[in-house]
């Protein structure tokens, strides 16, 4: 016994580098947000990050939370050390990256890879930081799409008085909404889709992950529709406070977060795959343009409003302009 209890010490001291990194390990709380809870891809995914964050000094008790509001405000007590969230509910605690789930702002998977990649490198370390917080790791949580309950709701002007449950988390949600005069119903992440589901609400939105495990296709029988066209991209983000983890710690969270950033997509891609083509509503090149016209104009206005951060949208934007130059945006006097 004695022989073998060494020979597992011996092994894990060479895998984290030696006795000095072993005895350097700090343990930490991180508070997972899952709808599905601790079955869900988004903490299973962070299982492997657990893992990762050994070898940056940090030993995790991961914990999940199917309700992101309690999440967040348990990272705010402090029962949390480190906390996944959506990028909408963290915009409290970074309004810079709480800016890339912005309405419409990345059309296409290949937008989000490249922001993603700006994000992860050493140069933008400092807009990672927003006073005590640091967002340590930033993931893709699918295109967002919009759930109808009646497909023939085809253009903007349809949606006007229909009932658009909104994630109450994100201001700028109700601002479009009644912008499209509809009528905004708040709700948990959760909660919107049992809302739809059972008819309270006409609309609802969210990444293809949901429509499985929210079983929305419930919700769309027997007329309804999805429209295939991103309105928004979801962003999953890892916030710590700086102070009470090892130097270097976000720099490297960051990077591997990246590193992961094909095998994410891997599960996002499978997840657009699973809704019957059936549902699928297709939308032509012109209204896309005028849709995109639409969002930017929206996302000028909760710029200035202060909802959306001014630096993140002018990232967004050269993004946008350096894969499509030709965009009548990239020259627009009000540009971003």
């Amino acid at each position: 016994m004695r022989i073998k209890s060494s020979w597992i010490l011996c092994v894990a001291v060479c895998l984290l580098g030696g006795v000095s990194q072993v005895q350097a390990l700090v343990n930490k709380t991180f508070c997972v947000y899952d709808p599905i809870g601790g079955n869900g891809p988004v903490f299973q995914q962070m299982k492997d990050y657990q893992a990762a964050a050994l070898e940056w000094g940090v030993k995790f008790t991961v914990k999940p939370y199917t309700d992101e509001r309690v999440a967040a405000e348990d990272f705010k007590s402090g029962a949390c050390d480190a906390v996944g969230l959506t990028g909408a509910r963290g915009r409290q605690f970074n309004p810079f990256t709480g800016t890339l789930d912005s309405v419409g702002a990345m059309p296409t998977y290949a937008h989000v890879k490249t922001v993603m990649k700006i994000l992860s490198e050493p140069k933008a370390a400092a807009l990672m930081k927003r006073g005590e917080y640091e967002v340590a790791m930033l993931a893709p949580g699918g295109a967002v799409y919009l759930y109808l309950k009646d497909r023939n709701l085809k253009t903007v002007n349809d949606l006007s008085g229909k009932r658009f449950a909104v994630f109450e988390a994100d201001s700028s949600q109700r601002e479009l909404v009644l912008k499209l005069g509809a009528s905004p119903v708040s709700a948990s992440i959760a909660g919107m889709y049992s809302q739809f589901n059972n008819g309270s609400v006409d609309v609802c939105v969210g990444p293809a992950v949901v429509y499985q495990a929210m079983e929305l296709y419930k919700g769309l029988e027997p007329k309804g529709g999805v429209v295939k066209f991103a309105v928004g991209q979801l962003s999953l983000q890892v916030l710590i406070r700086q102070k009470d983890f090892p130097a270097g710690f976000g720099e490297k969270s960051r990077a591997y977060g990246f590193s992961r950033y094909d095998t994410i997509m891997q599960v996002v891609t499978k997840a657009d795959k699973t809704i019957a083509d059936r549902w699928w509503i297709a939308v032509s090149d012109e209204h896309q343009r005028g849709y995109r016209e639409m969002f930017r104009k929206a996302r000028i206005e909760l710029r200035n409003k202060g909802i959306y951060d001014a630096k993140m949208l002018t990232l967004l934007r050269k993004v946008r302009c350096n894969l499509e130059p030709t965009g009548s945006e990239c020259t627009a006097p009000d540009r971003e």
